[in-house]
């Protein structure tokens, strides 16, 4: 199985999804739906969670092509939840990538969106990016 995934990784069809902090290179490989994150199946990297799942899925499930592909997934940085938007993200583009009439599909749902919401910076003389400190009258 590894040296199956590690010839994968070689191909050059790669979608990239970003979010928050997160970024995942993805890969769609004909297969029967399945998920793998970081080489762990994706059920169980994603802690069993639906919305997570669903959320990975959402572009093949749109076209209903869930049973055609296996999602392999490398996905580091952030949480599960920007990580999971952002390979959904990498899903989304490889499927236009792969056919140019799948963006009409897609598009509407706002699954070819990047997420560009990311963390303020702090900015000095204060606590955090917005938060400062207690005013004192006297």
């Amino acid at each position: 199985m590894d040296s199956k995934i590690e010839l994968i990784f070689q191909k050059d069809k790669i979608g990239l999804g970003r979010r928050k902090r997160s970024i995942a290179r993805v890969f769609l490989v004909p297969g029967e739906g399945n998920l793998i994150i970081n080489k762990n199946p994706g059920e169980k990297y994603l802690q069993y969670n639906d919305s997570y799942l669903n959320t990975v899925r959402a572009p093949l499930a749109k076209l209903n092509l869930e049973k055609n592909f296996d999602i392999i997934a490398l996905a580091n940085g952030g949480g599960l939840t920007g990580q999971a938007s952002a390979i959904q993200l990498g899903v989304a583009r490889l499927l236009c990538q792969m056919d140019k009439e799948n963006r009409a599909i897609l598009k509407p749902f706002g699954l070819l969106t990047r997420d560009a919401r990311i963390k303020e910076r702090k900015k000095y003389g204060l606590r955090k990016a917005r938060k400062a400190p207690q005013y004192s009258k006297r």
